[in-house]
């Protein structure tokens, strides 16, 4: 009986084990993959102008970094290349995911009306982008304009019903807007 409880023990011990091994080889591989195109594509936009997608894939990771003020000049390297690149239907999807990325930047950083001016842009450009509008909805919520929050959520929802995001904070909304 000890000796059976002690291989369940040890199994367990065993798997355990094995899974943080295998989560933390995960991790270095992601860790090594983001910084391997951190650097590669830092040191081609330091050389020569670079597209709106490498722009806007170096503007992500500077803001994962929370190295904010770089990112917004990435950002806003990537809207003016996209200008000059001029496919218009595909012009209109990146331009709404960067601008989508600014607010992201701005709210970061507490700038809440930037914040809010770059989420309007964002689904003026692409009216069915949703993690926009949760976006814009939570930017309004931390500047206590409830009744356009609630009108952000409630737009998401009507794009994707199943939004959880949008279903929880409109819920919370409804009762403050209501009162």
């Amino acid at each position: 009986m000890d000796n059976n409880l002690a291989i369940i023990y040890l199994s367990i011990l065993v798997a355990v084990l094995l899974f943080t091994v295998i989560s933390v080889f995960r991790q270095i591989f992601k860790s090594r993959r983001i910084e391997g195109s951190f650097s590669k594509l830092r040191k081609k936009l330091t050389k020569e102008k670079g597209t709106a997608q490498e722009y806007y894939q170096l503007g992500s990771i500077y803001s994962d970094k929370k190295l904010y003020a770089q990112a917004l000049t990435l950002f806003k390297k990537g809207i003016k290349a996209l200008e000059d690149e001029g496919n218009q239907e595909e012009e209109q999807e990146n331009l709404a995911l960067i601008y989508n990325a600014l607010g992201y930047v701005y709210f970061a950083q507490e700038q809440y009306d930037l914040s809010i001016r770059n989420y309007k842009e964002a689904v003026k450009l692409k009216p069915d982008y949703v993690t926009a509008y949760n976006n814009l909805g939570h930017a309004y919520e931390k500047k206590k304009l409830n009744a356009p929050a609630l009108e952000a959520y409630e737009e998401a929802l009507k794009l994707d019903p199943k939004n959880s995001t949008a279903k929880r904070r409109c819920e919370s909304l409804r009762r403050l807007v209501a009162v």
